[in-house]
């Protein structure tokens, strides 16, 4: 089984429009409402593919009724802790072309009380689980170093942590000796105060998360696909969309495939890789299923070339 914990989970809002007009009226075409945060996301692409999962996720107020709802509705295992805040909501707008943009809430402000009642949920949860995967923004609120205690209290359980976050909860999990950080470009920049232009600023940047404390980085890198690091070696895979749709939860649903799959070497980063391409390729913030996976579009390279340039962001 594989826990995950959202801190600041989301209802999620999906718009299509034909193109994104500042200061007009837009009207929408399809529309999506779905359960949201890094972590709930990884459960539902883990529950899509016959995976075990179980997410933690604080929720108030009318949202976090509704997600509650939601993700009952996909069948998703969940331990809801109550908060006095209201859940937030986020709203997508995405493009024909797969340009997305998002609009977050920054969430509740949860109490020390509140952040302590998560933690021992997580921590008797994470007895029975493979991985525990801590996922997204931290919310208002709970210090730095709550979270850090968080992640080394799991280490030193004997928990297999996984963060994927920014900024200094990202470097607390690396600190923590978490197994695995999954950062995507932006996030691996700002964890090493270097924006990378090669896959060989790629590689560099996530050997230095690893001598830091991180067991292995997995980074995603967008149109550029994504570089593992760990003690084996590097690998890096590309995995192209013909008809991207959506951005939202692809890094995601690569984290989850990644997992679902081992989390170690080339066959992890191929699923990892094809989840990711097939969550691009769906609307809103949908997770793939089996049907939607195409593994022959995966092509991974033991011995990647660190000269070959990064797409522009």
């Amino acid at each position: 089984m594989i826990l995950t914990v959202t801190l600041n989970p989301s209802v999620d809002r999906a718009l299509e429009v034909d193109v994104l007009t500042r200061g007009e009226v837009l009207r929408a075409g399809a529309s999506h409402i779905d359960p949201g945060g890094k972590g709930v996301n990884v459960s539902r692409a883990l529950l899509a593919n016959g995976v075990q999962s179980t997410a933690v996720v604080p929720t108030g107020g009318a949202e976090g009724e509704q997600l509650v709802d939601l993700l009952k509705a996909e069948g998703v295992d969940m331990l809801a802790v109550p908060i006095a805040g209201r859940t937030r909501s986020n709203i997508t707008l995405a493009e024909p072309d797969g340009t997305v943009t998002k609009i977050n809430e920054a969430g509740p402000v949860l109490s020390d009380a509140e952040f302590a009642e998560i933690s021992e949920a997580v921590l008797i949860a994470a007895a029975a689980a493979d991985w525990v995967v801590i996922c997204g923004s931290l919310p208002p609120g709970p210090g730095l170093a709550a979270f850090s205690d968080l992640c080394g209290r799991l280490v030193a359980s004997g928990a297999r942590l996984a963060v994927d976050s920014s900024g200094p909860a990202l470097l607390a999990g690396v600190a923590a000796g978490a197994a695995l950080v999954k950062p995507n470009r932006e996030e691996l920049a700002e964890a090493v105060g270097r924006e990378p232009e090669t896959l060989g600023d790629v590689i560099d940047a996530c050997r230095r998360l690893r001598a830091a404390g991180a067991g292995a980085v997995l980074a995603s890198l967008g149109a550029d696909g994504a570089v593992l690091v760990d003690e084996d070696g590097v690998l890096a895979g590309v995995s192209p969309v013909s008809v991207p749709r959506s951005t939202v939860g692809a890094g995601d649903a690569l984290l989850a495939g990644f997992l679902a799959a081992g989390a170690r070497g080339t066959a992890a980063l191929v699923e990892g890789l094809a989840w990711g391409a097939a969550a691009v390729s769906l609307p809103g913030s949908r997770m793939p299923r089996p049907s939607d996976l195409d593994r022959t579009c995966v092509s991974v390279l033991p011995v990647p070339d660190p000269a070959r340039p990064l797409t522009r962001s």
